[in-house]
């Protein structure tokens, strides 16, 4: 094996190598390391927007809903909420009610779903987290107080402290419109969620809204959160046929899960892109070891005409095309690491550098580049990128192993 080592590296650092194969052999290795490296960067961008997906718009959202389908709302609805939370993959049951109207103040309008919670059961929520104790406070003593998104607060030129109506329209017996229930209400707190969930986003009084919109039994529906959200879609199946009342049954991959399928889509297409690139650059270890075999037949010939077995030069050559393979991996991988550790503070440089910003808040939930590294992710990579260069050097060694000593050293 010291001889196998020996020859590789002797063949690989040739000063008399043609000058055209230590270039492609030199561009072989920058393609594997540059493939290597930002694979690893975007995999990981794509992981820490799953993540902050996760952490900020899942902790707002409910995970799952469960609305009546009769106006009068659900019946002994506490019952069913104390049932819920005894489940081992729940870890918020609340009840609400959904209040679409359009909101006004002054001349200006808008349309707007304001969920209306109950602030005995969201008290252990995320919701008071949001804004500060002394608002919260406020929100559990006055009926008539509203949190509403600060995108929508804007748009209706609104501040806390300001008063605004919200009109709810009304269903007659024969189910056609009539006069719209007129509601006032304390806007209390401003809600920064980030990008269009801001726009829309308000809450208010399970009570007022109820009362208002003739909900008999006082709650529309139960909304919860599970313990791992992405199992939100069978969980919310399973819990919803074991309900005793008849529900609509609904979880967030339905309204806003087109953002974690594109995130999953963007992950496939750049696991096959890169990967690509990265068998491409191994293309070109086969160009140079076939170029190198060439240009060896005569130390090849004398190394078989003294004793050298097949197994021998098939194993030098694979190893001295595996020696641009491994080094363009490792110095890819960790560019690829440091990078990905540090995306958020060189993306904030840039930015602050050139006067431009990647991401803006009011389009996306967030107005950074997240990054979370996966370290399995890194292996795969780096295993990957080895194992195209091993069998990239196959063809030419095995060729190398062919040459007729007595042909060539004929000549």
């Amino acid at each position: 094996m010291h001889l196998i080592w020996l020859l590789a590296w002797r063949f690989r650092s040739d000063k008399r190598q043609n000058g055209f194969i230590s270039f492609i052999s030199a561009s072989s290795t920058f393609g594997i390391g540059l493939g290597c490296f930002v694979l690893i960067l975007l995999l990981s961008v794509m992981n820490g927007f799953e993540r902050e997906l996760k952490d900020r718009l899942l902790s707002v959202i409910p995970h799952a809903e469960f609305k009546s389908v009769y106006a009068s709302g659900i019946e002994n609805w506490p019952a069913e909420v104390e049932a819920l939370q005894q489940h081992p993959d729940v870890i918020f049951v609340e009840p609400y009610v959904n209040a679409t109207g359009m909101l006004q103040k002054g001349n200006k309008m808008k349309a707007v779903e304001i969920t209306a919670l109950d602030p005995l059961y969201a008290s252990e929520g995320v919701i008071p987290s949001l804004v500060t104790n002394q608002q919260w406070q406020q929100f559990q003593t006055d009926e008539n107080a509203a949190m509403l998104g600060q995108g929508l607060m804007q748009k209706l030129g609104l501040e806390v402290g300001d008063k605004v109506q919200i009109l709810l329209p009304q269903l007659s017996e024969d189910l056609s419109l009539s006069a719209p229930k007129t509601l006032r209400l304390n806007v209390i707190a401003s809600l920064d969620m980030g990008g269009e969930l801001s726009n829309h986003i308000g809450f208010m009084h399970m009570s007022l809204a109820a009362q208002a919109l003739n909900i008999q039994h006082g709650a529309q529906g139960i909304r919860l959160r599970f313990k791992d959200a992405f199992a939100a879609p069978q969980l919310t199946r399973e819990i919803g046929y074991k309900l005793t009342p008849e529900v609509y049954m609904s979880d967030w991959t339905i309204k806003d899960g087109n953002l974690y399928q594109d995130i999953q889509l963007v992950r496939a297409v750049v696991y096959i892109a890169l990967s690509l690139v990265i068998a491409v650059a191994c293309f070109n270890i086969v160009s140079t070891l076939v170029m190198a075999v060439n240009e060896k037949q005569s130390e090849i010939a004398m190394l078989k005409s003294m004793g050298a077995k097949n197994s021998l030069i098939i194993l030098v050559f694979m190893l001295q095309g595996t020696f641009n393979g491994l080094i363009g991996t490792v110095v890819g991988v960790i560019l690829g690491v440091l990078m990905a550790s540090n995306l958020a503070g060189v993306a904030r440089f840039v930015e602050d550098l050139f006067g431009v910003q990647f991401l803006s808040g009011d389009v996306y939930f967030i107005d950074f580049l997240p990054s979370e590294l996966n370290w399995n992710e890194v292996y795969f990579t780096a295993l990957i990128a080895i194992v195209l260069s091993v069998l990239a050097t196959i063809y030419p060694a095995v060729k190398a192993a062919k040459i007729n000593p007595a042909k060539v050293l004929g000549h």
